[in-house]
């Protein structure tokens, strides 16, 4: 079982990322969110569970203990496999998911794409009271609402034709000088990550794109 790797990260496609341990690189699964906090070159360090399945073997990659102990509490639920689990945490962080299932909010659960309403009604039913996570996982939900705006804004730069790599910087670089009121507002942190990737390959489709996107 491997629970954790530690290395640098080699390359980052989408949600896919691959980390050389030991000269090794190996891919791992993780959220959307947890790639943009991620950069080619530098080390990280994920928990990980291993999926063994018979014709597959797969990585999946958590920030910290408490999404990974999610996730696995996710995994035992009937009709939830580990990628619809892992698209559960990319959707709400683990202090989000407790207090929907303390709550019975079966529709938190049914904005999860591949999760459908009996899904959703069956994770309330099999989690209630079975979750333990420390108290700061509860205090992340102003930094997913922050991630999902960035997620926004790198999507669109990818459809407006940047490389994805180039893309994801542009939006660091823009959060970075951005104001509280401009980082929660997808528009103006785009007009923010535009203003940062200046003249480029594809600067003319982008510029004749924009409006489209901030509408």
């Amino acid at each position: 079982m491997i629970s954790s790797v530690r290395g640098t990260v080699l390359s980052i496609a989408g949600s896919l990322v691959v980390v050389e341990v030991g000269g090794v690189g190996l891919a791992v699964q993780i959220t959307p969110q947890h790639a943009l906090s991620l950069r080619i070159g530098s080390e990280a360090t994920l928990r990980t569970a291993l999926i063994v399945r018979e014709d597959d073997m797969s990585l999946y990659g958590f920030v910290d203990g408490d999404e990974l102990a999610v996730f696995d509490a996710l995994r035992g639920v009937t009709g939830v496999g580990p990628k619809s689990a892992l698209g559960v945490l990319a959707v709400m962080d683990p202090g989000q998911i407790v207090q929907a299932v303390t709550l019975e909010d079966d529709s938190a659960f049914r904005k999860v794409s591949g999760i459908g309403p009996k899904t959703a009604k069956l994770i309330v039913l099999s989690l209630a009271g079975k979750l333990l996570i420390s108290p700061s996982a509860t205090r992340r939900a102003p930094a997913t609402a922050a991630a999902s705006v960035s997620d926004s804004v790198l999507v669109a730069l990818v459809g407006l034709g940047w490389n994805e790599r180039v893309a994801a910087q542009a939006v660091d670089d823009a959060v970075a000088v951005a104001t509280d009121t401009e980082r929660a507002a997808v528009p103006s942190l785009l007009r923010l990550a535009l203003t940062k990737l200046g003249p480029a390959k594809f600067a003319a489709s982008a510029t004749a794109g924009t409006e489209n996107v901030l509408t």
